[in-house]
């Protein structure tokens, strides 16, 4: 491969390469901060360039490898970490322009894991205001783009993560999740990401006034957007690494034992509410026949309790950020966010009072629900959302846009509330008039059990691929 073309390489071809000298750090984060230059200025994914700090630990890394020092189990992937999270020396603005001269006096955990596990911080990625929409987008920033074409958003709230990551700039690319903000642009740019449950990844921001909401704490989960299933394979047990600042931080391995026998997986193809997409059923049964193929048992089910928990939860959520952010987002945002939280307090009434307590309570409720049905069938395929992603700035269009973008978005933000993880994953590609987008599917795993959730997207990559090449040959039209 030519040197400047060192960005295509994988996280898991970057670590093998680097640890063995056949080729520098400096070499490859040079490639990736050259792809960042070319396409950057187009899609906005990075908001604050990191060059020059990357290339001193660039050199430092080489330094300590050739002096025969440890490598880490990352070292030299060059990554973009999110503008929510702290990190020293940058603003942790999260999108809002009255948050930009709040600079992080240390790193939050996730920084300080990457860091530690020897990845090199290229970027800051955009994000939407107060990092609470499908779509990126904000009068600090600006819009990110998607690379795929102007015709699809970068999803959100991670947008500028997936648009990075899938455009080549870093290996890897840190997002978080509080109802679908690294799914979302995982589906939007193709990539692949694992929503880790409750307490897998540590996280806290020393840059926070308060602590959050007791929903947005058992909601809201650190992790990372990839171009394939194994680099996120190879980062998750870096990843998981304690940190006692988040002391709910659950300090498991990231795999757990094996499971004997061909695992079930319970096949829904139905968002309650809405039709499914024929380029969306096209592919989840690219997953499902992919899965049969590598031996999992899968059977079509219906799942009657899922509408119920993700309407509740996201009640109780809008009850909550009502409480704990309406003040802010009345006094810092936008015309343009303040909007689209009026339709998301329409679409989901807040739960307020007594009435709220009482379906906090009820988390458990739900949270039981599942697990029982997860007993049976350790392994669920369902879509992400039942049509193909939408185009930027639908969620702004009023009450049709919030109920096309969010309203629709079932499998998602469920999946928040009773802290279940979930992965995403591109298995076909829509044809859709002039313009062509990835599709994505989701699978939802057991309670720690990411790591099952990761063999089984491992299993359909296997047989269907990946979509980083077309993309690229794409761009480069």
């Amino acid at each position: 491969m030519l040197k400047k073309d060192l960005w295509k390489l994988s996280a898991n071809q970057i670590v093998k390469s680097t640890k063995a000298g056949e080729l520098s750090v400096v070499s490859v984060v040079q490639s990736n901060i050259n792809r960042m230059q070319e396409v950057n200025p187009h899609l906005n994914a990075v908001v604050m360039d990191l060059s020059e700090p990357a290339l001193v630990r660039a050199e430092e890394l080489d330094k300590a490898r050739n002096s025969g020092k440890k490598t880490g189990m990352l070292h030299g992937v060059p990554v973009t970490v999110k503008i929510n999270v702290d990190q020293v020396g940058c603003p942790t603005s999260n999108g809002v322009s009255a948050l930009r001269d709040v600079i992080a006096k240390s790193d939050s955990p996730v920084v300080t894991n990457l860091q530690k596990a020897g990845a090199i911080i290229i970027g800051r990625t955009n994000t939407p205001e107060f990092s609470f929409r499908g779509d990126t987008d904000n009068v600090l920033h600006g819009r990110t783009h998607n690379p795929w074409g102007s015709h699809v958003s970068s999803g959100g709230s991670s947008g500028g993560a997936g648009s990075a990551v899938m455009a080549g700039i870093g290996a890897l690319a840190h997002g978080n999740d509080i109802g679908g903000s690294l799914r979302f642009p995982a589906a939007a740019n193709g990539a692949v990401t694992v929503k880790p449950g409750l307490g897998r990844i540590p996280a806290w921001n020393s840059t926070q006034k308060n602590e959050r909401g007791m929903l947005a704490q058992s909601m809201s989960v650190q992790g990372l957007l990839t171009r394939s299933v194994g680099d996120l394979d190879l980062a998750m047990p870096a990843m998981v690494a304690s940190d006692a600042h988040d002391p709910f931080h659950v300090p498991l391995e990231y795999r757990l034992a094996s499971v004997d026998g061909p695992l079930r997986v319970a096949f829904c193809t139905e968002t309650p509410g809405f039709d499914t997409h024929p380029d969306v059923a096209k592919a989840l049964q690219n997953a499902a026949d992919a899965l049969k193929d590598a031996g999992y048992q899968v059977e079509e089910k219906n799942i009657p309790f899922l509408e119920e928990t993700g309407n509740c939860g996201f009640r109780a959520l809008m009850g909550e950020v009502s409480v704990m952010m309406g003040k802010d987002i009345r006094e810092y945002g936008s015309e343009t966010i303040q909007n689209i939280f009026t339709e998301y307090f329409k679409y989901f009434p807040p739960f307020e009072g007594d009435e709220l307590i009482k379906i906090m309570a009820q988390r458990t409720h739900y949270a039981r629900k599942w697990s029982l049905f997860l007993k049976d069938y350790p392994l669920i395929l369902s879509p992400f959302l039942p049509q193909p992603f939408f185009a930027p700035g639908r969620d702004s269009e009023g009450a049709a846009g919030v109920k096309d973008v969010l309203g629709s978005a079932l499998w998602s933000y469920s999946m928040n509330f009773i802290g279940q993880p979930a992965g995403c994953m591109p298995t076909h590609i829509a044809k859709l008039e002039s313009n062509i987008q990835p599709v994505n599917i989701q699978i939802i795993g057991q309670r720690w059990r990411e790591d099952l959730i990761v063999d089984a997207m491992s299993a359909i990559e296997s047989r269907v691929g990946t979509f980083q090449n077309q993309l690229w040959a794409q761009m480069d039209k």
